[in-house]
């Protein structure tokens, strides 16, 4: 049972990725455009272009989303986004109690480790990293036949 679960592994990281990166793009999307509800504290609009520190979260939030839902970069991209959700947690929600359950926090709580949880992992199965990686890597030249020595 262990080995079948162990070689299914990248593909579970591969949904896990795809599914947190989709949600990620979307609440960014919500945020900056106004779509699916708008952003949270705005009766459903969009954040003004440029305010601190909400649209450069949005925007984030949309961009890393985005390309961890692709895999494209998706250690790099995983970074910014659990770290932009640490800031989120600590600087806004934090204030108001310490556990995410009394904050509403819990969000950025659990972004901020899902994110992490992708920078060690990687894209996992699926994402456009492998496709990148197998054109970076040349093809091995073969060698050059020896030539046979007669004595």
């Amino acid at each position: 049972m262990t080995g079948r679960l162990n070689s299914a592994q990248p593909y579970a990281v591969g949904l896990f990725r795809i599914v947190v990166g989709l949600l990620f793009a979307c609440h960014g999307a919500a945020s900056l455009f106004g779509v699916l509800g708008g952003a949270v504290g705005t009766d459903g609009g969009a954040l003004d272009a440029g305010t601190w520190p909400g649209w450069y979260a949005a925007l984030i939030q949309l961009v890393c989303g985005s390309l961890v839902l692709l895999g494209l970069g998706t250690r790099a991209a995983a970074f910014l986004a659990s770290g932009s959700m640490a800031y989120a947690y600590f600087d806004v929600h934090a204030r108001g109690a310490l556990w995410p359950i009394e904050n509403g926090g819990e969000p950025s709580a659990m972004f901020c480790w899902a994110f992490l949880l992708l920078v060690f992992t990687g894209s996992g199965a699926l994402g456009l990293d492998r496709l990148v990686a197998r054109r970076a890597v040349p093809e091995p030249v073969p060698a050059a036949p020896e030539a046979a020595v007669t004595v």
